[in-house]
């Protein structure tokens, strides 16, 4: 079945896709916003900014160099400060000085009251730890607020479009590594399962998936313990990149994505490898002649 298409309108607040944008779905109150945090200034006189609405930053860690994210809330207030105000205290903390630009969410008709941004901070936060595309860095579980099941479902509809507007801002925050289809409602599988291929080793027993950003390797995987005598630095170095992710057996404890199947390849085998012709699926053909075949 074919996905429904969606009508996005993307503002370019600036005039060029480096500065501030406005973002909006045909048919919803919903209003977000990308805004570097170099350009917070720039937004004093936009109205809705002083609203309530949840919001996310963005940046890269400096320890770990792995993207990472800080999912927070804004109430409106009597003085006219909301979400522009949090985001300028945000920008004076020392602590959070890691995040490069902002994603903002609040509604063209300033309809979020305390309980709703409530509800979609605990949300937001839970869908993306459950991801584990970015390090969150939301140091307790946001509450979750009391709503009722009407004002859930509609809450629940608004996250749906959040979640196709912060992929469109160029954030995979909520996307898992690997696309899944929900059979029944206990039963989750891989959505291509006829796409899984296996390590074409005796030694490591992995698994994986082609994606379209890269290599998938599946939790679960044994990897080689010790690199091969002739181990390029950089396999070494991608191989202690992932340390925390291979736990004392030597089997990851996490899905982890490569940028090409022989990456991949080579993180499991801590040697140099050929991807292309390593990757095998059930019937043993390779990668390669899978790929040649389409």
């Amino acid at each position: 079945m074919s996905k429904r298409g969606r009508n996005i309108n993307l503002y370019l607040m600036d005039g060029e896709p480096g500065g501030r944008m406005k973002c909006t779905l045909a048919n919803w109150t919903g209003v977000a916003y990308k805004i570097p945090r170099t350009e917070l200034d720039q937004c004093k006189e936009r109205d809705d900014l002083k609203q309530s609405g949840i919001y996310f930053l963005f940046g890269i860690s400096d320890q770990t160099g792995e993207n990472v994210v800080y999912v927070g809330q804004a109430g409106a207030r009597k003085n006219g400060e909301g979400i522009l105000f949090r985001l300028q205290e945000h920008k004076r903390n020392a602590e959070k000085d890691y995040w490069t630009e902002a994603v903002v969410f609040t509604t063209s008709n300033n309809s979020f009251d305390p309980t709703e941004i409530s509800y979609l901070e605990n949300r937001f936060c839970s869908l993306a730890k459950e991801a584990k595309r970015y390090q969150v860095k939301n140091g307790n579980e946001p509450t979750s607020g009391n709503v009722t099941e009407e004002k859930e479902s509609e809450l629940e509809e608004f996250i749906d479009n959040a979640k196709i507007v912060v992929g469109t801002l160029g954030h995979k925050l909520f996307e898992p590594l690997v696309p899944i289809t929900i059979l029944s409602a206990n039963v989750a599988v891989d959505a291509e399962d006829e796409q899984i291929l296996y390590l074409k080793r005796t030694k490591e027993n992995a698994k994986g998936r082609r994606t379209n950003e890269g290599f998938v390797v599946f939790k679960g995987g044994i990897v080689s313990e010790n690199p091969t005598a002739s181990c390029p630095d950089g396999i070494k170095q991608l191989r202690e990149q992932y340390a925390e992710k291979i736990d004392s057996n030597n089997v990851l404890a996490e899905d982890i994505l490569f940028k090409s199947p022989s990456a991949a390849a080579a993180f499991v085998t801590y040697a140099s490898a050929n991807g292309l012709t390593m990757w095998v699926n059930d019937n043993g053909k390779s990668l390669k002649d899978i790929e040649s075949s389409i």
